[in-house]
């Protein structure tokens, strides 16, 4: 498994929303951290941003 070089902090600023929320899917997901800047495996990346990204969608049908 692969280092995508991102964190948890950094993930939340490139969807602009709380890092409470990245913090959150972590937990559902099961993905194992310590602190917003624990550096995320790239499936644990793709999964976090794959979840926002459905999210969004979901916000702006509702919209």
């Amino acid at each position: 498994m692969g280092f995508a070089d991102l964190s948890i902090a950094e993930i939340a600023e490139d969807f602009n929303v709380p890092v409470e929320d990245v913090l959150r899917l972590c937990d559902e997901l099961e993905i194992a951290y310590k602190h917003p800047q624990t550096r995320l495996a790239l499936e644990d990346v793709k999964a976090i941003m794959s979840a926002l990204e459905k999210r969004r969608d979901s916000k702006r049908v509702a919209d």
